[in-house]
């Protein structure tokens, strides 16, 4: 079993930057790779970003390419996402999703674990 704790969510103006983080615990050396959703009300939780656990390479969504960093520190078994020029359309509840089998990183339906959420918020 795996753990996920995000945090990092708030309030912020179109513009600002925010840092999202996630603590996995439990068994973190079953994970094979790490993403972050988003759900925004009324609609369904879509991919944001994608990484491999060992070797760190990425993948994102085409909006928030240039603005996202999707990173992860094993030593701390701690995925981040560093959000600079926040959008209003960035707003909604990011989770973190942890897989223990291979796949693209963008299908919900591939991971076992997932975090609570944590809300961004972005005014215009």
């Amino acid at each position: 079993q795996v753990q996920l704790v995000e945090s990092g969510g708030g309030l912020v103006q179109a513009g600002d930057s925010l840092r999202l983080s996630c603590v996995a615990s439990g068994r973190t050396e079953n994970i094979n790779h790490m993403s972050w959703f988003r759900q925004a009300p009324g609609k369904e939780r879509e991919f944001v970003a994608t990484i491999l656990r060992l070797i760190g390479s990425s993948r994102y969504k085409t909006s928030v390419k240039g603005r996202f960093t999707i990173s992860r520190n094993n030593a701390k078994n701690t995925l981040y996402l560093q959000m600079n020029n926040l959008k209003p359309e960035d707003a909604g509840v990011y989770y973190c999703a942890a897989a223990t089998r291979p796949g693209t990183g963008s299908n919900l339906n591939n991971f076992d674990y997932w975090g609570q959420g944590t809300q961004v918020t972005v005014s215009s």
